[in-house]
């Protein structure tokens, strides 16, 4: 099995390093480097390519712009010296986050980790996109991965959300409008301005209320006819 890999980097020195680095893999054949995301943008609609190394701080058009813009994504390794942009890179489906200077054992263990999920693909088992997922920082340095099947409940403590699932309650920095807005609204509701729920996690409807976990949450009285008639058509499917 040989993977395609580009390098997108506007830094020749970063890209040489990660070249040499490539050239230690057996599995990988580096088929092109960039230093702009318009030319890769061009290369990427006429061949194949299985990985991306991608800067971020770039001429023209940013990394994580040129990200959101792609439908059809390779396995994406950000490379960046930058720490803070790694939410928004794994929001946007990066695989994984490498901030330079890269090591050689970090660099094999991305690596690793594209070439084990590609074998699992080959083999008819799960995609990289197995179960539906979200990133979240719930510390300085600390990304958390929260399965959205999990989810039960997010609440606003004004500049921050809780969110809560069946094992664990995260505390982050995000407003509850925005977090609401990242989520399927197939399944996740708005029901209070202090509540977002997961449709398919209610067990009990009474009055104005819902029940979820063994725990009363209110439906706020503009969300009360909508959150009634998508709860209850959910229940009786």
């Amino acid at each position: 099995m040989i993977l395609k890999v580009i390098v997108v980097d506007d830094e020749p020195l970063a890209v040489n390093v990660i070249k040499n680095y490539i050239l230690r893999v057996k599995e990988l054949q580096l088929v092109g480097t960039f230093s702009n995301a318009l030319d890769a943008s061009t290369f990427l609609r006429d061949n194949e390519v299985d990985i991306m190394f991608l800067d971020i701080n770039m001429p023209f058009l940013d990394g994580l712009e040129f990200l959101s813009t792609l439908h059809k994504k390779p396995f994406v390794i950000m490379t960046t010296a930058h720490e803070e942009h790694a939410l928004r890179s794994f929001e946007l489906e990066a695989i994984d986050y490498l901030v330079k200077p890269i090591s050689l054992p970090r660099f094999f263990k991305s690596v690793d980790r594209i070439i084990g999920l590609r074998k699992i693909g080959n083999n008819g088992g799960a995609d990289k996109d197995e179960k539906p997922s979200i990133f979240v920082k719930v510390d300085k340095k600390k990304l958390q991965k929260i399965y959205l099947d999990e989810i039960m409940v997010i609440e606003s403590l004004k500049d921050y959300i809780r969110i809560i699932t069946p094992t664990a309650k995260y505390i982050i920095h995000r407003t509850l409008s925005s977090f609401t807005d990242e989520l399927p609204g197939d399944n996740f509701i708005r029901i209070h301005r202090s509540y977002t729920i997961a449709v398919d996690k209610v067990s009990v409807v009474e009055g104005n209320s819902v029940e979820i976990g063994g725990i009363r949450y209110t439906i706020g009285r503009s969300y009360l006819a909508d959150a009634k008639s998508r709860i209850l058509n959910n229940l009786t499917d």
